[in-house]
Order: structure tokens, then C-alpha cells, then sequence
């Protein structure tokens, strides 16, 4: 199983967590409030710990469970403790509606987390196409990612897959843009095509 941290201490850092600890997983807590950390460390069980922020990490994979416009800023200020880690980027950059992206047409949250981390750690984007009551529910449902290292990907789909979920591979760190476009067409389904949030993307395989 894995060794993860969530960075975070709201919904989808209590989600992917219950999902964590259920799957087997090893779950480290880090927010800026120690509290609330240890509060939501002791609510997953598990074995679950709560660190200390700013401080180098414990789990191998480092899930960014913060607002999009939050991500580049706490990664520079982990920084070089977070050299040699797999940073997994789960936000959604909407723009004020839900209608778009609020970042350039040629890059992405991932991309901008990626520069922003040291140059041995990995970036992959994944999980932000799921709307948190559905991730909640577990599997089978399909998580898209993308990223540069092959072996990050490897080790993140490990991870999904211990959850209970499908991972998809998009391609490189590149594509992030698109997955993260994909979130907003998940808003444009639940409010015209489908009418309701109960649902998710996914791949139907007819080979």
C-alpha cells in the first residue's frame, strides 16, 4: 500500500483520507491549523497522524487537498521539503462561474505547481473530476491523470487503485490542462445535461 500526506484539512482531504485509511493506506494530516490537523487525523483513524506544516512530509505521495489559487503558494512554501516526492494536484482553476478556466490556455494548476516544486519531485494531476460525494461513495469510477514520470504515474495509479477506483492515464504533465477542462465540463453536465451532481466521467471500453 501507500504512504500518503494530505496537505489540507477540509472535504476532499477528508474523502480521499477515509478512502486512504479504508484502503490500507498510510495517512499523514498537514494544515496550517494543528488543530484541525489533529482533529481530522483522529476522526480518519486508521493509525492516521497529523505533521507539522512546512515540515518535510512523511507520506511518499503528497495530495494538494487546497483551493486551486492555494497550490503554487503552499508548495513554495514546502519547497526543498518536498524534494523527491510525488505531488498529486487534485484542484479545479474555475473561473468565477464555473464556466471556464481561470488560467491560460497553454498551461494548468499542475503545470504552475510543477515549477514551482523542486526540480526531483513529480507532478501528476489527478481526482478533480470527481465531485466529492461521488468520490466519497468509492468505486468503480474512473480518475483521470496526467503527468511527466512514468513511475510517479505507477505509483499514483497503486494508490487509486487501492481505493477502489479506475485510474486513467491522459499522457504527460501537458494534457493537465485538458483534465482540468474536463472538470469543467463535469459543471456544464450537472447543470444542463445530466440536471443533478450524482454522476461521473468515465470510459466505456468496447473492445
Amino acid at each position: 500500500m501507500s504512504s500518503i500526506t494530505l496537505i489540507g484539512t477540509g472535504n476532499m482531504a477528508r474523502t480521499i483520507g477515509t478512502l486512504a485509511v479504508a484502503g490500507g493506506n498510510t495517512v499523514e494530516v498537514i494544515g496550517r491549523d494543528a488543530a484541525k490537523s489533529a482533529a481530522l487525523a483522529k476522526t480518519l483513524g486508521g493509525g492516521a497522524t497529523a505533521g507539522t506544516f512546512g515540515a518535510a512530509p512523511a507520506g511518499d505521495i503528497v495530495i494538494l487537498a487546497v483551493l486551486s489559487d492555494g497550490a503554487v503558494p503552499v508548495v513554495r512554501e514546502f519547497r526543498d521539503a518536498l524534494a523527491g516526492k510525488i505531488i498529486v494536484d487534485i484542484t479545479n482553476p474555475f473561473n468565477a462561474t464555473g464556466t471556464g478556466l481561470a488560467v491560460p490556455h497553454n498551461t494548468s494548476i499542475a503545470q504552475s505547481v510543477a515549477e514551482a516544486a523542486p526540480a526531483s519531485a513529480h507532478v501528476v494531476k489527478a481526482f478533480n473530476t470527481l465531485f466529492r460525494h461521488v468520490l466519497a461513495q468509492g468505486g468503480p469510477v474512473d480518475v483521470f491523470m496526467a503527468g511527466d514520470d512514468v513511475q510517479a504515474k505507477a505509483s499514483v495509479s497503486t494508490f487509486i487503485e487501492s481505493l477502489g477506483l479506475r485510474p486513467r492515464d491522459t499522457g504527460d504533465l501537458s494534457m493537465a490542462h485538458w483534465v482540468e477542462g474536463a472538470g469543467v465540463l463535469t459543471m456544464g453536465l450537472a447543470r444542463y445535461g445530466v440536471g443533478n451532481f450524482d454522476f461521473s466521467l468515465g470510459i466505456n471500453n468496447l473492445g
